[in-house]
């Protein structure tokens, strides 16, 4: 008889594997919020027309969000006090490198475009709270840097939140060990999701009616294309082998596909381009409710992908 001695010991595997925790979903689907309140409010502000004073503040919501988001990803950091290491160099072939230098891109762009958007009366509110800080004078030189170069900050923006939304899918995509997250179409699909879910965090501020249609026809597109993405996803999956297929199951009839086709797909995606498309054809009051609901399955969306990719 032969006998096997095995004295391995890891932390990150005895006594159990280690996995990830709520803090990467937030991180997930904070960062696609962000990507798209990037792209929609850079898209809302060159488009013609007036502009309410909430379109306008909405510019800074995006950096606000990206640093949250960046807060419950240095909570699941085991070497917190290490994190630096990634700002001292770029890496082409590591997404976790580029997605580092992403996060941090968005705040110039953002801030800058949000500056030099604000309205006379708005700015000067900037500068006197900044005034107290004793940086008024250096707040109204860069919104004046900004408004010369506003038209390109705003495609910046476009750009940075469609690199964020991508890096976010991205992320899961490169482990492809893991069967679910093999695959080439969740970049697209949370960049999409991102859109979608930025575009319910701006329905809930005061926008007028012409930006409001804006930007329901935005959501109604994304949730559209998000579906489509959603089908071949899982078309994807249950035609990738034997792993592929067992990864499918978790959502076509396993642990997750209550959660998956309740709250992801129903909640999340018929109901409100139901609502909304009901909204715009017989110009009914708008509610909460479909904006809640698009959160609400952005989220799940990403915490079910997390959750099962490591079943």
């Amino acid at each position: 008889m032969t006998e096997i001695d095995v004295a391995r010991h890891s932390l990150m595997i005895d006594p159990r594997l280690h996995i990830w925790g709520w803090e990467i979903p937030v991180y997930l689907f904070l960062g696609g919020l962000a990507a798209g309140l990037l792209i929609l409010t850079a898209l809302l502000a060159m488009r013609p027309g007036e502009r309410s004073p909430s379109a306008r503040w909405l510019g800074f919501a995006a950096p606000a969000l990206v640093s949250v988001g960046m807060a419950a990803l240095f909570l699941d950091l085991s070497f917190k006090w290490h994190v630096f290491r990634f700002y001292l160099a770029l890496r082409p072939a590591s997404p976790m490198s580029w997605g580092a230098w992403i996060l941090v891109v968005v705040y110039p762009v953002s801030l800058l475009a949000a500056l030099a958007g604000l309205d006379d009366a708005q700015a000067e509110r900037v500068v006197g709270f900044a005034g107290r800080l004793g940086l008024g004078h250096a707040i109204r030189a860069l919104r004046d840097a900004g408004a010369r170069h506003l038209t390109r900050l705003r495609w910046a923006n476009v750009a940075v939140g469609i690199a964020l939304g991508v890096y976010t899918g991205i992320l899961l995509s490169t482990l492809g060990a893991r069967a679910l997250w093999n695959s080439a179409l969740l970049g697209p699909l949370f960049l999409v999701s991102g859109l979608s879910t930025g575009a319910a965090v701006m329905l809930f501020f005061g926008l007028n009616g012409e930006e409001r249609h804006f930007v329901t026809g935005w959501d109604l597109a994304a949730i559209g294309l998000e579906v489509v993405l959603l089908g071949l996803f899982l078309v994807g999956l249950a035609t990738n082998g034997a792993d592929g297929k067992a990864a499918a199951e978790l959502l076509l009839g396993g642990r997750y596909t209550a959660v998956f086709w309740s709250i992801v797909v129903i909640a999340g995606l018929a109901v409100p381009w139901g609502l909304e498309m009901l909204e715009v054809r017989l110009r009914l009051r708008a509610t909460a409710v479909a904006p809640v609901l698009v959160l609400l399955g952005g989220f799940a969306l990403r915490w079910v992908m997390v959750a099962a990719g490591q079943a």
